[in-house]
C-alpha cells in the first residue's frame, strides 16, 4: 500500500503543478486558486483513504472498517463545509476547481491502483501450527 500512496502523491504533485499552470493561463489568479483548492480537495480525499488503509493494515478487519467509515464521514463533512464556505467567495475560478477536483480524483485513484498492481505480494502465507516446536 505504501507504493500506492507514493504513486498517488507523485500524481497529485504533477497534477497540481500542471493544473495550476493551465488554470492560471486560462483564468488568471482565480484559476490558480481554483486549481490549488481543487487539488487539495480531490487529492486529499483519495489519499487519506489510502493512508488509512496503509496505517491500519495490521488491525483487525472490524477496526479497519470502522476507521475507513469514520474517515469517509469526516471527509464528506469537511468537503461540504469547505464548499459551503467557498460558495459565496469569488477569489477562485469555480470551473478550475471543478475540473481539477475531478482530474485529481481520477488521476490519484489511477496512480494508487497502478501502485497496488505493481506491488509484488505472496499469494500464499505459510501457516505455522501452534503445537509445533522448533
Amino acid at each position: 500500500m505504501r507504493s500506492a500512496v507514493r504513486y498517488g502523491v507523485i500524481g497529485l504533485v504533477v497534477l497540481t503543478v500542471l493544473g495550476a499552470i493551465v488554470a492560471t493561463l486560462f483564468a488568471g489568479l482565480p484559476g490558480l486558486w481554483g486549481a490549488l483548492i481543487g487539488a487539495a480537495l480531490g487529492g486529499g480525499f483519495i489519499l487519506t483513504t489510502a493512508l488509512s488503509i496503509a496505517l491500519t493494515s495490521k488491525f483487525p478487519p472490524t477496526m479497519v472498517g470502522a476507521v475507513l467509515l469514520g474517515g469517509w464521514l469526516v471527509k464528506m463533512l469537511l468537503a461540504i463545509v469547505v464548499l459551503g464556505v467557498l460558495k459565496d467567495m469569488d477569489f477562485y475560478s469555480e470551473k478550475s476547481l471543478a475540473l481539477v477536483v475531478v482530474a485529481a480524483l481520477v488521476l490519484v485513484l489511477g496512480a494508487e491502483v497502478y501502485g497496488v498492481v505493481r506491488t509484488k505480494a505472496p499469494y500464499v502465507d505459510e501457516q505455522h501450527d501452534e503445537h509445533e516446536s522448533d
